[in-house]
């Protein structure tokens, strides 16, 4: 018996793959678990514009990430910060910054995908990058200048 597998089963498959069980098993343990569902030729047909239309979303998904990356390596970020005398800021510049900056620049970018291992603190030039899409990076050069 051909069943469609609506949840990952253990030991058996992943979801949205079709396997061959027993009639027993299948008719007995997954379907009435809603684990899986019969492989009709209809749904079979269905199963295959899913994976289409998933694999144009995600093609459309990367492209529109290519654009952004382009777009966000072109950018420069300025941030004014009081600070000492050594150049040494009193407060920080976070992701949570960075990302505002991004935001009110129109960029979409959630504060997670900025990879930031400590706070900027101090005065200077500095390359950040951002994580747009899987294996998809953009560089934004951030200038941090002291107050005047």
């Amino acid at each position: 018996m051909k069943v469609i597998l609506k949840e990952d089963v253990p030991g058996l498959g992943e979801k949205g793959e079709v396997k061959d069980v027993a009639p027993g098993y299948g008719r007995n343990l997954l379907i009435p678990r809603g684990l899986a569902e019969e492989a009709t030729p209809g749904r079979l047909r269905e199963l295959q514009h899913r994976a289409q239309v998933s694999k144009k979303k995600e093609r459309r998904q990367k492209e529109e990430s290519l654009v952004q990356a382009e777009h966000l390596e072109k950018q420069e970020l300025r941030f004014r910060l009081a600070a000492s005398e050594g150049g040494r800021l009193f407060g920080s510049v976070t992701a949570t910054d960075i990302a505002g900056e991004l935001q009110r620049l129109g960029f979409a970018v959630d504060k997670k995908k900025i990879i930031l291992e400590e706070p900027i603190k101090a005065v200077g030039r500095y390359e950040v990058t951002v994580k747009l899409y899987s294996g998809i990076k953009a560089v934004v050069a951030i200038e941090v200048e002291e107050e005047s």
